[in-house]
Protein backbone atom coordinates (compact mmCIF):
# COMPACT_ATOMS: atom_id res chain seq x y z
CA UNK A 1 0.00 0.00 0.00
CA UNK A 2 1.07 3.53 -0.97
CA UNK A 3 0.64 6.34 0.89
CA UNK A 4 0.59 10.03 -0.51
CA UNK A 5 2.33 12.06 1.84
CA UNK A 6 3.49 15.36 -0.56
CA UNK A 7 1.31 17.54 1.92
CA UNK A 8 3.10 15.95 5.25
CA UNK A 9 6.72 15.93 3.62
CA UNK A 10 5.77 19.71 2.90
CA UNK A 11 4.83 20.37 6.35
CA UNK A 12 7.60 18.69 7.98
CA UNK A 13 10.42 20.58 5.55
CA UNK A 14 8.37 24.09 6.85
CA UNK A 15 8.91 22.92 10.27
CA UNK A 16 12.49 22.27 10.51
CA UNK A 17 13.08 25.47 8.22
CA UNK A 18 11.24 27.64 10.95
CA UNK A 19 13.31 25.84 13.88
CA UNK A 20 16.28 26.69 11.57
CA UNK A 21 15.10 30.21 12.10
CA UNK A 22 14.62 30.51 15.38
CA UNK A 23 18.34 29.10 15.95
CA UNK A 24 19.40 31.68 13.40
CA UNK A 25 17.54 34.25 15.50
CA UNK A 26 18.89 33.91 18.63
CA UNK A 27 22.71 33.92 17.29
CA UNK A 28 21.83 36.93 15.69
CA UNK A 29 20.67 38.94 18.82
CA UNK A 30 23.83 37.49 20.46
CA UNK A 31 26.16 38.08 18.03
CA UNK A 32 24.67 42.06 16.53
CA UNK A 33 21.40 42.42 17.64
CA UNK A 34 21.71 42.99 21.24
CA UNK A 35 24.53 45.26 21.14
CA UNK A 36 23.01 47.15 18.28
CA UNK A 37 20.24 47.98 20.09
CA UNK A 38 22.20 49.07 23.21
CA UNK A 39 24.39 51.12 21.19
CA UNK A 40 21.41 53.37 19.50
CA UNK A 41 19.05 53.84 22.72
CA UNK A 42 22.84 55.04 24.41
CA UNK A 43 22.87 57.56 21.23
CA UNK A 44 19.68 58.42 21.52
CA UNK A 45 20.04 59.29 25.54
CA UNK A 46 23.29 60.90 24.76
CA UNK A 47 21.82 63.17 21.38
CA UNK A 48 18.80 63.87 22.91
CA UNK A 49 19.42 64.75 26.57
CA UNK A 50 16.99 62.12 27.77
CA UNK A 51 16.79 61.49 31.52
CA UNK A 52 16.64 57.36 31.18
CA UNK A 53 18.56 54.42 31.93
CA UNK A 54 18.84 50.94 29.72
CA UNK A 55 18.06 48.09 31.83
CA UNK A 56 19.37 44.51 30.19
CA UNK A 57 17.32 41.90 31.71
CA UNK A 58 19.01 38.58 30.80
CA UNK A 59 17.76 36.27 33.80
CA UNK A 60 16.73 33.74 31.39
CA UNK A 61 18.83 33.10 28.27
CA UNK A 62 16.53 33.69 24.57
CA UNK A 63 13.97 35.65 26.77
CA UNK A 64 16.05 38.49 26.83
CA UNK A 65 14.88 42.21 27.03
CA UNK A 66 16.24 45.93 26.36
CA UNK A 67 14.52 48.63 28.40
CA UNK A 68 14.74 52.03 27.73
CA UNK A 69 13.51 52.93 31.39
CA UNK A 70 12.09 56.77 32.38
CA UNK A 71 12.78 55.79 35.86
CA UNK A 72 10.08 56.23 38.79
CA UNK A 73 9.72 59.48 40.60
CA UNK A 74 7.77 61.34 43.01
CA UNK A 75 4.19 61.46 41.31
CA UNK A 76 3.61 65.37 43.34
CA UNK A 77 0.64 63.41 44.76
CA UNK A 78 0.91 62.44 49.00
CA UNK A 79 -1.52 60.50 50.29
CA UNK A 80 -2.47 61.77 53.98
CA UNK A 81 -2.08 58.58 56.14
CA UNK A 82 -5.16 58.44 58.74
CA UNK A 83 -5.51 60.02 62.18
CA UNK A 84 -1.70 61.31 61.68
CA UNK A 85 0.02 64.51 59.98
CA UNK A 86 2.33 62.04 57.70
CA UNK A 87 2.25 61.75 54.25
CA UNK A 88 2.71 59.00 52.02
CA UNK A 89 4.57 59.87 49.09
CA UNK A 90 2.89 58.60 45.45
CA UNK A 91 5.39 57.10 43.20
CA UNK A 92 4.35 57.67 39.62
CA UNK A 93 6.47 54.72 36.96
CA UNK A 94 6.92 57.23 34.03
CA UNK A 95 7.12 54.49 31.36
CA UNK A 96 9.73 52.33 29.51
CA UNK A 97 10.33 51.09 25.41
CA UNK A 98 11.07 47.77 25.81
CA UNK A 99 12.83 45.19 23.09
CA UNK A 100 11.96 41.46 24.56
CA UNK A 101 13.45 38.67 22.68
CA UNK A 102 10.66 36.52 22.56
CA UNK A 103 10.99 31.99 22.75
CA UNK A 104 11.20 32.24 18.90
CA UNK A 105 14.22 34.68 18.36
CA UNK A 106 12.07 37.53 16.79
CA UNK A 107 11.60 40.64 18.38
CA UNK A 108 8.65 42.08 20.24
CA UNK A 109 8.77 46.11 20.78
CA UNK A 110 6.44 47.40 23.22
CA UNK A 111 5.92 50.92 25.02
CA UNK A 112 4.73 50.25 28.38
CA UNK A 113 2.78 53.20 29.59
CA UNK A 114 3.33 55.29 32.99
CA UNK A 115 1.21 54.57 35.73
CA UNK A 116 0.53 56.28 39.27
CA UNK A 117 1.44 53.45 42.11
CA UNK A 118 -2.20 52.58 43.97
CA UNK A 119 -3.67 54.95 41.33
CA UNK A 120 -6.49 53.00 38.99
CA UNK A 121 -4.81 50.80 36.61
CA UNK A 122 -2.06 50.74 34.87
CA UNK A 123 -3.22 50.99 30.74
CA UNK A 124 -2.03 47.84 29.23
CA UNK A 125 1.48 47.95 27.08
CA UNK A 126 0.68 48.68 23.45
CA UNK A 127 2.50 46.21 21.27
CA UNK A 128 4.46 48.16 18.51
CA UNK A 129 5.46 45.79 16.11
CA UNK A 130 7.27 42.04 16.29
CA UNK A 131 10.49 41.86 13.91
CA UNK A 132 12.63 39.19 12.53
CA UNK A 133 16.17 40.47 14.01
CA UNK A 134 17.30 40.90 10.36
CA UNK A 135 14.68 43.58 10.09
CA UNK A 136 15.34 45.29 13.01
CA UNK A 137 17.91 48.47 11.99
CA UNK A 138 18.48 52.00 13.96
CA UNK A 139 15.97 53.48 11.72
CA UNK A 140 13.50 51.26 13.39
CA UNK A 141 14.68 51.88 17.12
CA UNK A 142 14.71 55.80 16.44
CA UNK A 143 11.07 55.57 15.38
CA UNK A 144 9.96 53.68 17.90
CA UNK A 145 11.30 55.91 20.95
CA UNK A 146 9.64 59.03 18.65
CA UNK A 147 6.00 56.72 19.37
CA UNK A 148 7.23 55.80 22.62
CA UNK A 149 7.69 59.87 23.63
CA UNK A 150 4.55 60.67 21.70
CA UNK A 151 2.85 58.14 23.87
CA UNK A 152 4.07 58.99 26.96
CA UNK A 153 3.86 62.67 25.92
CA UNK A 154 -0.30 62.37 25.60
CA UNK A 155 -0.47 59.75 28.80
CA UNK A 156 1.43 63.16 30.63
CA UNK A 157 -0.96 65.79 29.00
CA UNK A 158 -4.16 63.38 29.47
CA UNK A 159 -7.81 65.41 29.43
CA UNK A 160 -11.02 64.08 28.39
CA UNK A 161 -11.77 66.69 25.56
CA UNK A 162 -12.58 64.76 22.59
CA UNK A 163 -12.17 65.93 19.01
CA UNK A 164 -15.27 67.54 17.84
CA UNK A 165 -16.40 65.02 14.92
CA UNK A 166 -16.87 66.70 11.63
CA UNK A 167 -19.87 66.37 9.78
CA UNK A 168 -19.64 63.82 6.60
CA UNK A 169 -22.51 63.18 4.05
CA UNK A 170 -26.08 62.49 5.21
CA UNK A 171 -24.63 63.18 8.90
CA UNK A 172 -26.08 67.03 8.73
CA UNK A 173 -28.46 68.06 11.84
CA UNK A 174 -31.91 68.00 11.54
CA UNK A 175 -32.84 71.59 11.64
CA UNK A 176 -30.37 72.37 8.68
CA UNK A 177 -31.58 69.78 6.55
CA UNK A 178 -35.35 70.93 7.13
CA UNK A 179 -34.73 74.46 6.04
CA UNK A 180 -33.26 73.13 2.72
CA UNK A 181 -36.29 71.09 2.15
CA UNK A 182 -38.83 74.82 2.99
CA UNK A 183 -36.43 76.92 0.28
Amino acid sequence: MSMDLTTLKSRVNDYHEILGNIKSFRQDWKRTLRSMIIKTLEEVIKETKLSADIVIKDQVENLEAIVLDLGRAHSGMQEKVEDTDIKKTIIKNQGALVYQQLFNGKVMVMIVYPYIDGYGEPRPPKNLEILRPHELGQEYIIRHTEEFLNEVTQWEDYDDDLPEKSVIGFNKPIDSQQETLEN
